[in-house]
């Protein structure tokens, strides 16, 4: 496994996948962590398959292209059109926002914000299509033994938060808004903003109690709670530029609800787009093999309880 850059068909828009190591880790947070929750324990361990993961949050740059369409545009002037275009174009796109999509924080090279759960997974399922390759959310194993990078700590640089502001963007230091990617130092997995900036989507749905499923001393495989059509909770990490640092640890778990389209005047709601969730986003991941259990799950609708 490499580092590679991949550029979407069809544009010149790139965006940079580093390998993550397989192995085991202890997931959650010990009683003792400051800031800690009650959903983040007990700690279990886990084992993890060698995956790829976007470098950055996925950007403006890249979600443009699926949330408006403008490969199509730029496709209507030629007569080109491989199988993995035309496996893309079926794809179900988002519906136009009901406001300003950015909420005038950025645009180039700022991370996508306030898109729904839905609307990321039905990303992955764009880009797998366009690109060949077999792209999707990260489970939130993936993401927290990406995120501590052999780490065992609240951070992946260490226990004192006085360090957050080298790698994060939180409360603290963001100015109250998003900033453009990879301005904060990586993590030694080569992670930029994998703690603050926009807290991330992850593929599970949120159970609040799911750790305590595991048995003692018993050594959990991939584990992931699949989402079903219940459109809330799922669940996000990482914390971001509107959390305190106690929320921007690599054990901090945050569930959707939803309070994230509270705003949204729409009935019914919108399914592509949270009207209150400036401080969402996501990256990808792409799995060396493909898992069985996940296969088909990027097609999932959310539905309206």
């Amino acid at each position: 496994m490499k580092a590679y850059t991949e550029m979407i068909p069809g544009t010149n828009v790139t965006f940079q996948m580093v390998p993550i190591p397989g192995g085991t880790f202890t997931m959650g947070s010990p009683s003792t962590e400051a800031g800690r929750s009650d959903d983040e324990g007990p700690q279990h361990q886990v084992q993890i398959n060698p995956f790829w993961m976007e470098v950055y949050e996925t950007t403006w740059d890249e979600y443009d292209i699926f949330a408006f369409s403008s490969d199509l545009l730029k496709r209507a002037t030629t007569d080109q059109k491989s199988e993995g275009e035309k496996l893309a174009d079926a794809v179900t796109r988002p519906t136009p926002p009901y406001t300003d999509e950015t909420f005038g924080f950025g645009r180039d090279r700022h991370p996508a914000i306030d898109m729904t759960h839905h609307a990321a997974m039905e990303y992955t399922r764009w880009l797998s299509a366009k690109t060949g390759k077999e792209y999707r959310l990260p489970t939130e194993a993936e993401w927290e033994y990406a995120c501590r990078a052999g780490s065992g700590g609240p951070y992946f640089f260490g226990n004192d938060a006085k360090q957050l502001g080298d790698y994060a963007w939180d409360m603290d230091n963001s100015g109250a808004k998003p900033h453009e990617v990879g301005k904060k130092k990586a993590n030694p997995w080569g992670l930029y903003d994998i703690l603050g900036n926009v807290a991330e989507w992850t593929l599970d749905e949120y159970v609040k109690d799911s750790y305590g499923t595991a048995k003692p001393d018993a050594l959990l495989v991939e584990p992931a709670v699949l989402p079903t059509a219940k459109r809330y909770p799922d669940v996000a990490r990482g914390g971001s530029w509107d959390d305190d640092p106690k929320r921007v640890r690599c054990a901090a778990r945050q569930a959707s609800s939803p309070e994230w389209s509270q705003q949204d005047p729409q009935r019914p709601q919108s399914i592509w787009w949270h009207t209150d969730a400036t401080f969402v986003g996501f990256r990808v991941v792409r799995p060396l093999q493909d898992d069985e259990k996940l296969k088909g799950v990027k097609s999932l609708v959310k539905k309206y309880d």
